[in-house]
This record gives C-alpha cells, sequence and structure tokens, in this order.
C-alpha cells in the first residue's frame, strides 16, 4: 500500500541524503522468518491527521492541515482499497488552498490485475483523473489500458509490482533480513505509467507498545523509507533524484502508522489516530 493519492504511504528514517537507484543489499542482520502470503494484509480503516512536519528554507507553505482515511478489504480474490484525503495548505501571505483526492482500487490477489481510479481536487473543483486497467504476466511486464484523461496503452515493464503486491514484498524483504528493494509499481496515480521505486529497510522489530492502536502491539514491523522516480527523470552523476518520498512504519499485517510524505519544499505528517476492522475474507 503506498498512500499514493496523497504523493501516496511511523517515523522518519535516520537521515539518507539523496537516495539513489543502483545501491547494494547490505548484509542480512537477522534469521529470515517465514514468508507472508497475500493473505497477511489486514481489512482495516484507518483515520489519520494531517500536519506540516518541516518546511524548508525559503518554502512558501507555512501551515498544513488535514484528514485521510484508508480502507482496503479483503474481497476473497482480490484487494479493495480507496483512500480518500482534504488538505488545506496556507502560505506566507495568508491564502489558503484547499485539495483533496478519492483514489480506489482493486487489486487481484496473484498480483496480475488492476482496477483504478483517482480524482484530484483543488478549491472545491476537479483538476484530474486517471482511470483504467492494468494488467500483468507472470515475469511484471504487461499493459496499461486508461480511460482517462484519455483513451490509451501504455507498456509495463518487466518486473513491475502492483501496490498491494509491493507491500507484501518490502514487508517479506525486511523480515528477510533485507536493507534493500528495488522495482517498478504501477499503481494507477499517474497517467504516465509504472514508476521505479527504491525502498529503504530497517532491520525488523519485534513486537513493541502502539498506544494509539493496541492491536498492532502484538506484531513485528520495519521503518522504511520509498522512494519514487518518474520513468523519465533527469540523472545527475548516475543518479536520480526522486520526485516524491515517503517514510513509514509498516507492520506485518500492512498497516502503516505515522508517516512523513516529502514534497520537496515541505513534508507532511500522517498519523494513525483511529484503526477500526473492517469486514472481509472469503
Amino acid at each position: 500500500m503506498r498512500f499514493s493519492a496523497l504523493l501516496a504511504l511511523a517515523l522518519i528514517l535516520p537521515a539518507t541524503p539523496g537516495l539513489t537507484q543502483g545501491a547494494k543489499d547490505a548484509p542480512a542482520a537477522t534469521a529470515p522468518l517465514a514468508p507472508l502470503t497475500a493473505r497477511a494484509l489486514a481489512s482495516h480503516r484507518g483515520i489519520y491527521s494531517l500536519t506540516l512536519d518541516r518546511a524548508r528554507e525559503n518554502a512558501t507553505i507555512v501551515d498544513v492541515s488535514g484528514a485521510m482515511l484508508f480502507e482496503i478489504i479483503d474481497a476473497c480474490e482480490s484487494w479493495a482499497s480507496r483512500q480518500r484525503f482534504t488538505m488545506t495548505l496556507r502560505n506566507r501571505e495568508g491564502t489558503e488552498l484547499e485539495t483533496g483526492s478519492d483514489y480506489a482500487t482493486l487489486e487481484s490477489m496473484d498480483g496480475r490485475n488492476l482496477r483504478f481510479s483517482l480524482t484530484q481536487m483543488t478549491q472545491g473543483a476537479v483538476k484530474s483523473r486517471v482511470a483504467g486497467q492494468a494488467e500483468l504476466t507472470a515475469d511484471g511486464s504487461g499493459v496499461a489500458r486508461y480511460s482517462e484523461p484519455e483513451v490509451k496503452e501504455l507498456p509495463i515493464p518487466p518486473g513491475t509490482l502492483l501496490p498491494n503486491t509491493h507491500t507484501i514484498a518490502t514487508l517479506n524483504a525486511a523480515r528477510a533480513g533485507q536493507r534493500l528493494l528495488v522495482a517498478p509499481i504501477f499503481d494507477g496515480t499517474t497517467a504516465d505509467g509504472a514508476q521505479q521505486t527504491t525502498t529503504v529497510m530497517s532491520p525488523w522489530q519485534g513486537p513493541q507498545p502502539v498506544p494509539e492502536a493496541p492491536s498492532l502491539s502484538t506484531l513485528g514491523s520495519s521503518r522504511m523509507r520509498i522512494a519514487f522516480f518518474e520513468p523519465d527523470g533527469e540523472q545527475a552523476g548516475g543518479a536520480r533524484t526522486p520526485s516524491y518520498e515517503v517514510s513509514l512504519r509498516y507492520f506485518e499485517n500492512g498497516v502503516a502508522d505515522d508517516m512523513i510524505m516529502d514534497f520537496g519544499d515541505f513534508t507532511v505528517r500522517a498519523k494513525l489516530m483511529k484503526l477500526e476492522d473492517a469486514p472481509g475474507g472469503c
């Protein structure tokens, strides 16, 4: 799960200047745990507060407020997920800009098919829509068929993962002692196709108290930092600069708590305020 519509994804990892593609895995720190399966993701509904975490020097944004709702349901043969958020940005002059997003997907449990729809709004008016369906083959290659913003098809490169499949892959990598996972993701949040990603993972942690969501206190977790790269991003010195980064803590059931989303000039914190079970399963 990427929290994709926020561009969209615990405490931020220690400073990792300029995440780049092509780094090598660090040695495994612990013995591997049993791999998680597609059924490991818990059906749940999470409510998050959105606040300004940090504004960089000379940034025009001085305040952020809002809320996000994320829901994922085990629909037997697929995951049905929906993410909605509203966010108000205030600049130095006191002008406020209201933004919103409604992002929904239906992803097959085998990681081969994705139906997606994203509507983004500014000041209450629809700014953009992206919708369509993607189909992958066994090697991760495939095709994305868009119905919005225009009817078109784009190829998907080999090795591509769908959003929830990527979540499981990162959790299994962290549980196996890996520190890095590089893979393209197709989530339907852009009309440009798959995005390359680099995920840096901290060592797997055992159960810890989670006062905001006691049900998570019995689960293992890993803090992760995920960098997203545009397909044709410019390169400098052999390294690609991320277009967007998110830092978060993932629990072994796919729930994320505190997140830091980096938009360049400023970062936004999404803090889990309430976690509820959601009906699901066969």
